[in-house]
């Protein structure tokens, strides 16, 4: 865990607690003593619900995937919490592919030339010979191999293969063998459901051997099949492919079903209906993990803002969110997108999205709304530009340097993206590794991940930032007050009213003023 000075966290949980208590006291300044704002700040709160998510974890096998007792236990403790903070709260349930691989897969190569095959773990810590894919069934079969369609020689460029995308691929196939399968044309999926439908009580799916394509694929077919579905190198399935007759050992151990899961909805009883700021993040981790900063920093964060500003009322409606599935491709976030007719899709003003902000080798990333870091991803929905200033505004007021990281796709603002909605957030940094400028910059150590524990069993309490998860929780309750009382919130449809308190400010600008006044009250002596 890393460590902060006592004046670093003052000056954060000054900010936090400024801005929550901003709205009641328009109209005065409070002027708490340091005791005061430490005592009555919602980041305080964050390291308890971090706490509590690490205990549900630890009731429930060591996760709190989608689909699992502890995502279940996730969801009502954080209900719980809005419920009593003021809030109406919706649990809106959706039904998802749940997949899991319990234990390491195992092929071998039984005859003309007995030979045992690397496995990837299900971790993906390295890479094998082969590789689970996602979704896969569970199996243990013993057969002949079967070629479908091969192309060898590869042929000259990407997807020159088509191999196992038709049925008439499979003429002639003899049911009760494994298929082997190359990549190429068509989905993993669509070359194992034919597999499957030929009679194949297993399909091996090797790359297709053109530079670049050769290694492992680690595949995702996106819905679930019955029979064992693993992806191979090129120079094993080339070698597999030849002579006739070859005899396979396959084991799968997996969970490959249809479950239903929740998201989190809760809505403010104050402001106008017709603007909602909203703001999210996941709740769901890994199966491999409890998920404490990958992202119970995101939601502990958010839930602590959320508590504070419940009964505080606000110009513009304030909406929160925690999605679950995220892990499994953004499923409840696109869930919730795709359920909102166009009136209720229009009146969602801005998202704001919070993932993994308590990275241990942390760097502070705001995403890049209009692409000024001309790295050529594309930018965010018109008004996306004027978020990314106002986290801007917040960490230069506390002088704290920051960088840009890009809308990927990776995260849940991603369905607003699509939806034209003006989206912003705050990012730590996950598997990437940090830059020997960004150490310069952030502090911490060049050359290794922002977190080393992503994805895995060691994503615990113990893998948190204190500074970071501050700091950033600062920056959340920020834009949260900032947006609950502006009347020209960001993008074009936005409708320019008149500004909302001044203690609250009119604009990016006039939150940073508001900062500035609240850090020098715990400005060390």
């Amino acid at each position: 865990m890393r460590t902060v000075t006592r004046p670093g966290v003052y000056r954060a949980l000054a900010v936090v607690a400024a801005l929550t208590l901003a709205p009641v006291a328009a109209h005065a300044d409070p002027a708490p003593s340091e005791r005061e704002l430490i005592d009555s700040v919602p980041v305080l709160l964050v390291k308890q619900h971090l706490r509590a998510l690490q205990a549900i974890a630890d009731a429930n096998h060591g996760t709190r995937a989608a689909g699992t007792g502890g995502h279940d236990a996730s969801r009502d403790y954080v209900a719980a919490r809005l419920k009593k903070a003021g809030y109406k709260v919706t649990i809106q349930p959706f039904e998802f592919p749940y997949y899991e691989e319990k234990s390491t897969a195992l092929m071998e190569q039984l005859s003309p030339d007995p030979e045992l095959y690397a496995p990837t773990p299900p971790d993906g810590s390295s890479l094998g010979d082969f590789a689970t894919m996602s979704y896969s069934g569970a199996g243990d079969v013993t057969a002949t191999l079967q070629n479908v369609d091969l192309v060898l020689p590869p042929g000259p460029t990407p997807s020159t293969s088509t191999s196992g995308c038709e049925a008439a691929d499979f003429a002639g196939f003899t049911p009760g063998n494994i298929a082997l399968l190359q990549r190429g044309t068509c989905t993993f999926l669509l070359k194992a459901q034919n597999a499957q439908a030929a009679g194949a009580v297993a399909a091996i799916i090797f790359n297709e051997g053109q530079p670049g394509r050769t290694a492992t694929p680690q595949g995702n077919l996106g819905t679930p099949v019955s029979i064992p579905v693993v992806g191979a190198s090129f120079a094993v399935g080339e070698e597999l492919s030849s002579p006739a007759g070859t005899v396979v050992h396959l084991k799968t151990d997996t969970i490959s079903e249809l479950r239903t899961t929740d998201n989190v909805i809760a809505d403010s009883m104050w402001g106008d209906s017709k603007k909602v700021v909203m703001s999210g993040a996941h709740l769901d981790s890994v199966p491999a993990g409890p998920g404490i900063n990958d992202n119970g920093s995101g939601s502990a964060a958010l839930l602590a803002v959320a508590e504070a500003l419940g009964k505080i009322p606000t110009r513009n409606k304030l909406r929160f969110a925690w999605w679950s599935a995220e892990e499994l491709g953004l499923l409840g976030s696109k869930f919730y997108v795709n359920s909102l007719s166009n009136a209720a899709r229009h009146k969602i003003k801005l998202y704001l999205n919070y993932d993994m902000i308590a990275s241990p080798n942390y760097a502070f990333k705001i995403y890049d709304g209009d692409d000024s870091d001309a790295t050529g991803a594309p930018a965010g929905p018109p008004g996306s530009d004027e978020i990314e200033k106002l986290y801007e505004k917040y960490f230069d007021t506390l002088h704290q340097g920051h960088g840009g990281t890009d809308f990927d796709g990776r995260s849940d603002y991603g369905p607003f993206i699509d939806a034209g909605i003006p989206s912003g957030g705050l990012f730590t940094g996950g598997e990437g590794i940090k830059t020997v400028e960004e150490a310069a910059l952030f502090g911490g150590t060049a050359g290794q991940p922002y977190d080393s524990c992503y994805h895995k069993a060691c994503d615990t309490v113990a893998n948190i930032s204190d500074k970071a998860l501050a700091l950033n929780t600062g920056a959340i309750a920020t834009a949260a007050v900032v947006y609950a009382y502006r009347g020209d919130l960001p993008g074009p449809a936005a409708a320019a009213e008149t500004a909302a308190p001044a203690e609250v400010a009119a604009d990016a600008g006039g939150g940073a003023e508001l900062l500035g006044r609240s850090t020098r009250l715990v400005e060390p002596r």
